[in-house]
C-alpha cells in the first residue's frame, strides 16, 4: 500500500502520516524532513529528488507534504491512497501554534535535526494567505478531480480522527 498525504500547512499531515505509518508498520517520509537541514537551511530540488525516488522504489510508503517540484504527480499516480488535507486556514492556524508551544526550543520527530520549532510572522501569513493561493487550491482540485477512487478529503479534525477509528477497526485503507 502506498500513501501520499497532501494538504495545506498545520492541516495535520504529520501527525496524520504518523498514525497511519504504526497502524500498517509502514516508512514514513515526511517531506519537510528531507527539504531542510540543521538550522532550516533548505537542500536542493535534486537533492530532495534523489532522496523521494529512493523511497518510491518501496513496496509500501507513506508520504506527507506537498513540494510540487518534487516528483509530485508520479507520487499521486503511485499511491494507492492519496489524502487531501483540506481544514480551514484558522484551524490551522490555531494547529500551528499549539505544534509551536509543544515543540518550542525542540526539534518535532517529522523534521530535520537542527531545525527547532518555529512560529513567526512569515509562518502565519504562510498559513493564512500565501500557502492557500490560487495554484495552491488548483492543485487539490484538480487531484481530488483526476483521482476520486482513491481520494479522501478530510476538512477537520473529527473527520480525521473518524478516518484512522475506521481504519483501525477494519485494518484497511
Amino acid at each position: 500500500m502506498k500513501i501520499a498525504i497532501v494538504g495545506y500547512s498545520g492541516s495535520g499531515k504529520s501527525t496524520l502520516a504518523g498514525k497511519l505509518g504504526k497502524l500498517y508498520m509502514y516508512d514514513v517520509l515526511h517531506l519537510d524532513s528531507i527539504h531542510f537541514s540543521s538550522g532550516w537551511k533548505e537542500r536542493s530540488d535534486e537533492d530532495m529528488i534523489t532522496d523521494v525516488k529512493a523511497f518510491l522504489d518501496k513496496e509500501n510508503w507513506i508520504i506527507e507534504g506537498n513540494y510540487s517540484r518534487i516528483l509530485y504527480q508520479r507520487r499521486m499516480e503511485e499511491a494507492d491512497r492519496i489524502v487531501v488535507m483540506n481544514f480551514n486556514r484558522f484551524s490551522c492556524l490555531v494547529r500551528a501554534y499549539k505544534r509551536y508551544r509543544m515543540y518550542k526550543g525542540k526539534t518535532r520527530p517529522d523534521m530535520a535535526p537542527g531545525c527547532s520549532e518555529k512560529f513567526d510572522r512569515e509562518f502565519v501569513l504562510w498559513i493564512l494567505r500565501d500557502g492557500r493561493n490560487k495554484t495552491m487550491k488548483k492543485r487539490y482540485r484538480d487531484v481530488m478531480q483526476r483521482y476520486p477512487d482513491k481520494t479522501v478529503v478530510l476538512k477537520n479534525q473529527r473527520q480525521m480522527d473518524d478516518f484512522v477509528s475506521t481504519l483501525e477497526s477494519l485494518n484497511v485503507l
